[in-house]
């Protein structure tokens, strides 16, 4: 499938997906919702593939959200053409096999703080900006993300008020993972995740699969819930296969 409103690259391991629609402040459109999807599944299927980043293009904006225009035209939100009008994406998105990390390049309002907020790991810098605007224009989203990504109380009150969160109080509340410099943004978003991608992408996604099969149950049936992994999926190598570089280490054993 061709892009006209995303783009798409491999670089060691990491799939580097940037929302193309910098005129509009990456605005998110039915093309560009489509394209994501297929995007993603793509990634998905590729062996070569191992972390998803994603960015939007040029330096003003992740994504302002919605096309407000297409919305007025089609009297309705855009759609990836599955599910309600806001489009399975979003769930695609949170629910990745592989992990996914954000360059969250200055604004994400609206359907771009969702996104935002649909990803596993966040790196922004001193120009980003989020915004969850539902409220403010009669709609809701992110009620089922943001709570787990900065608490109940926090998630309240940005849902609550559509107020902006820059990017050192995102970074304090849990909203960013870290802050760096806008020149490096996305320089650093790429380093963090071809490190990831050098680790047994089966363990990396096992243990993501396990955090988000452990929501909403018990202490104990979190730990049962590793143990039965540890035992089926993610089977553990030989002691001396899987710290193979530390037994190798001159001096054996020193850290």
């Amino acid at each position: 499938m061709s892009y006209q409103c995303i783009l798409w690259e491999v670089r060691n391991g990491v799939a580097l997906i940037t929302l193309n629609r910098p005129e509009k402040l990456n605005a998110l459109n039915s093309t560009l919702l489509a394209e994501l999807e297929d995007a993603l599944t793509r990634a998905e299927r590729d062996e070569e593939v191992r972390v998803v980043v994603l960015t939007g293009a040029g330096d003003r904006a992740f994504s302002a959200g919605a096309d407000i225009h297409e919305m007025a035209e089609r009297g309705s939100p855009p759609t990836s053409g599955q599910g309600d009008g806001r489009g399975e994406v979003f769930w695609h998105l949170a629910d990745l096999s592989k992990p996914t990390v954000g360059a969250i390049n200055g604004i994400a309002y609206g359907g771009g703080a969702l996104m935002a907020s649909c990803l596993d790991i966040r790196f922004g810098s001193p120009h980003t900006v989020f915004r969850f605007l539902g409220v403010a224009y009669g709609r809701v989203n992110s009620t089922w993300t943001l709570p787990l990504v900065v608490g109940w109380p926090m998630a309240k009150e940005l849902l609550f008020t559509g107020r902006e969160v820059k990017g050192e109080e995102a970074v304090r509340i849990g909203l960013l993972n870290r802050l760096v410099p806008p020149e490096r943004l996305l320089e650093d978003t790429l380093a963090f995740a071809q490190e990831m991608a050098r680790h047994d992408p089966r363990m990396v996604q096992g243990i993501k699969r396990l955090l988000h099969e452990g929501l909403a149950r018990s202490y104990r049936e979190r730990l049962d819930l590793e143990r039965e992994a540890r035992r089926t999926t993610l089977r553990e190598p030989p002691p001396r296969e899987g710290f193979r570089d530390f037994l190798s280490r001159k001096g054996r054993g020193a850290p």
